[in-house]
């Protein structure tokens, strides 16, 4: 396991760079990631994303699955890759402090 310190504040992430334990996120995380995702600014819906993404994490304690977090946000899966190049799973999941998803996210 690596450590990340970005603005004062430290990440213990696996591997790939996701946080290891979703409660060690902070805001400061997502400023990390979005400079990693080539990310300029973050807008209502890549918020909106995020927000569905922690919600359905604390809840489940897993990420959903696209079709799950399509019809949540109501955004086509299309779209959902505008917001985050890298996809759903590696780019939103990632940003919004989730563990690494083991299944199709």
């Amino acid at each position: 396991m690596a450590e990340i310190e970005f603005q004062g504040k430290n990440f213990v992430v696996d591997e790939d760079g996701f946080i290891e334990d979703f409660n060690s996120y902070e805001p400061e995380w997502v400023q990390f990631v979005k400079g990693e995702e080539g990310i300029d600014e973050l807008n209502e819906e890549h918020w909106k994303v995020i927000n569905v993404l922690q919600d359905y994490y604390k809840k489940n304690g897993i990420a959903p699955m696209v079709r799950v977090l399509s019809k949540l946000t109501k955004f086509k899966l299309k779209h959902i890759y505008e917001l985050f190049p890298s996809g759903p799973g590696k780019g939103a999941c990632k940003m919004a402090g989730l563990p690494k998803p083991t299944g199709c996210v």
